[in-house]
């Protein structure tokens, strides 16, 4: 009987974690699109658009001269994370800090140009060394992997 339960308990326990890292991984993707779909409207119209991130998720603003508008509705509106991921946020190898709340301007800029703010971003279920990593080029190309592994 006691087998039977951890047995059953084990299975639970790997099925959780496989949710959470699909869930981590629609996560990645859909920011990545989100960014490149982004970057692409701030080049169509001329205006920066930012990306600013919380532990709780992400949103877009737009730039309106030294003002940053957030983004309320539309593919670009706030978003929550499906699950609870660990974020690591670098520029140029420095730290940026993710806090509980966004912060006054984003840590992140499409570029009327074309270009972005080079950026890696680096998400983490906490109890897993599954994770996925965002590596956004200052061309503007954001590239996509799984990393196994905790490199924080």
């Amino acid at each position: 009987m006691i087998v039977i339960l951890a047995v059953t308990a084990a299975a639970v326990t790997l099925a959780v974690g496989d949710v959470g890292e699909r869930r981590l991984a629609r996560d990645a993707e859909r920011l990545q699109a989100l960014l490149g779909y982004a970057c692409e409207q701030a080049e169509l119209s001329g205006r920066q658009i930012g990306l600013s991130l919380d532990r709780d998720g992400y949103r877009f603003s737009r730039a309106d001269h030294a003002d940053w508008l957030p983004e309320r509705d539309g593919e670009l509106r706030p978003r929550k994370w499906n699950v609870a991921a660990d974020a690591l946020l670098t520029r140029d190898g420095l730290r940026v800090d993710v806090g509980a709340e966004f912060p006054e301007k984003p840590q992140l800029v499409c570029f009327s140009s074309g270009e972005m703010t080079a950026f890696r971003l680096e998400l983490a279920l906490p109890d897993s060394t599954i994770g996925y990593r965002l590596d956004g080029r200052s061309d503007g190309d954001i590239v996509m992997s799984s990393v196994d592994g905790r490199a924080h």
